[in-house]
């Protein structure tokens, strides 16, 4: 279990370190005009804008699920 978490571990923080050695890299060498093409106009909150469209994807998928869970097992009297 521990080993499996280890190595879980181990890939988020080797993506966090591409996507950010990635992301400096492509603010170094693109122009202005391809960077808000890739990133937005907003290319400094670039990931706090990430985050808070998969929270909300997550939240979607949820409130979804939630209610085909409770419409296929609500009206059950046990």
């Amino acid at each position: 279990m521990f080993k499996r978490l280890f190595w879980v571990a181990l890939g988020v923080a080797l993506g966090v370190i591409a996507v950010s050695k990635a992301r400096a890299y492509l603010k170094a060498n693109t122009p202005d005009s391809a960077r808000q093409f890739i990133l937005g106009p907003d290319q400094d909150h670039v990931t706090m804008r990430t985050l808070e469209g998969l929270v909300a994807e997550f939240n979607e998928a949820r409130k979804a699920r939630e209610n085909e869970l409770n419409r296929k097992y609500g009206d059950r009297r046990g």
